[in-house]
């Protein structure tokens, strides 16, 4: 079992890998490519559109043919992709290869959250879920670092041959380590008749409110991902070497928060710790305004970002188990929805924020308090009541 949590962490690293990576490196790939860093911002939005495209053809492949095949496809396509990055010439065709990367680390992302559900039982997957987050948060502390140190030495299409590399060995850990988890037909039929289940549909109002939380969460901590560039660096006035040191510090407090949840679970509520991330939104909002009205201190940025990603460490692993608990049978589709609606709704919302010519901070304070008010009102509205009760951690 430990082997399978192993390969889960492995590859759902490759979603943010490739999209912290080659942050350091923006300057230099617009230069090249001849292209305003505007439009690299934009290739962000296309990469997280490429992962919501294929994800839901990944969902049905999983549970139809199994999670082994998905894993192995992900890798490789994430694979050529990285390496059609990194020999990129035209804007048009790093584009096209980013949003080929983010096809591949799709597959890979949906497949995780299915394997989990197969070979761990509830408790203990709420546990890795949650902890999860904290092994994702160790792209943005290592990545860009990585990238700084690479572009010291080499050429920017070296961070991209690094993420084709680091796909390789997904590659070979799956075919050598990996077997498929998938139930049988026959097993889950079975299973399905004795327990008398019921069909598991996703038109719910426990499922779909836990939907929305958990994509306006996305939209906070993958809008504060898109916008520390450009105001750290580019409003804050920050070296690509001081972007990478404050990056790393801010990544370890969701470290830090991420692995505490097992303690953190046993000893409060589902419902304190999702209103306490949400009070921590409502929080960032209102520094951010403050920062807005002319205090344009540096700490207070700081503060917002890492308040940014210990809120959304709190509550990643409670809502996705939530969510994910009814389907058992149906759990590659039922990844695929919520992962398809998180992103999705991220790059749409950085994408008409961006065509608005609203200004980063502005970006990030709205989402902040977007997520704060309409996730306080859905958790009062459809709490965890008797009648879903298991899904309380599960």
């Amino acid at each position: 079992m430990l082997k399978y949590v192993i390969f889960s962490f492995w590859i759902v690293l490759m979603y943010p890998l490739g999209v912290d990576l080659h942050l350091t490196g923006i300057p230099q790939i617009a230069a090249d490519l001849n292209a305003p860093e505007s439009a690299l911002h934009t290739a962000f939005s296309v990469y997280l559109a490429g992962m919501a495209v294929m994800m839901l053809i990944a969902g049905w492949c999983a549970d139809h043919i199994g999670r082994r095949p998905v894993a192995l496809a992900g890798a490789v396509i994430f694979c050529l992709a990285s390496v059609a990055a990194g020999s990129a010439v035209t804007t048009g065709f790093f584009l096209a290869a980013r949003f080929a990367q983010g096809a591949g680390a799709g597959f890979c992302y949906v497949v995780t959250f299915a394997l989990l559900r197969d070979v761990l039982p509830g408790p203990a997957r709420t546990k890795i879920l949650s902890m999860m987050n904290g092994i994702t948060c160790i792209a943005p502390v290592l990545a860009p670092v990585i990238g700084f140190l690479i572009l010291l030495y080499f050429h920017w299409s070296v961070m991209f041959y690094f993420s084709a590399g680091y796909a390789l060995v997904s590659i070979i850990f799956c075919l050598f380590f990996i077997k498929e988890t998938r139930p049988d037909k026959h097993t889950a039929e079975t299973a399905a008749i004795a327990g008398n289940e019921q069909p598991e549909g996703f038109l719910n109002a426990f499922f779909l409110t836990r939907l929305v939380i958990s994509c306006l969460g996305m939209g906070v901590i993958l809008t504060y991902v898109n916008v520390s560039p450009i105001i750290l660096m580019g409003q804050m006035q920050f070296t690509s070497g001081q972007f990478s040191a404050a990056m790393a510090l801010l990544a370890m407090v969701s470290m830090s928060v991420s692995f505490s949840m097992p303690k953190i679970i046993a000893a409060f509520s589902s419902s304190a710790i999702l209103y306490t991330a949400l009070g921590l939104f409502l929080l960032n909002a209102a520094l951010l305004g403050i920062f807005l009205s002319g205090a344009e201190y540096t700490l207070i940025l700081i503060i917002v970002f890492g308040l940014c990603g210990a809120g959304f460490s709190l509550m990643f692993g409670i809502i996705m188990s939530q969510a994910l608990s009814p389907f058992a049978k149906r759990a590659g589709m039922a990844s695929s929805v919520l992962a398809i609606a998180q992103l999705s709704f991220a790059s749409l919302y950085i994408r008409l924020m961006a065509a608005a010519e609203t200004g980063a901070v502005a970006m990030l304070l709205i989402i902040l308090l977007t997520t704060a008010l309409a996730g306080a009102i859905l958790l009062k509205r459809y709490p965890v009541s008797s009648g879903n009760r298991r899904a309380l951690y599960e």
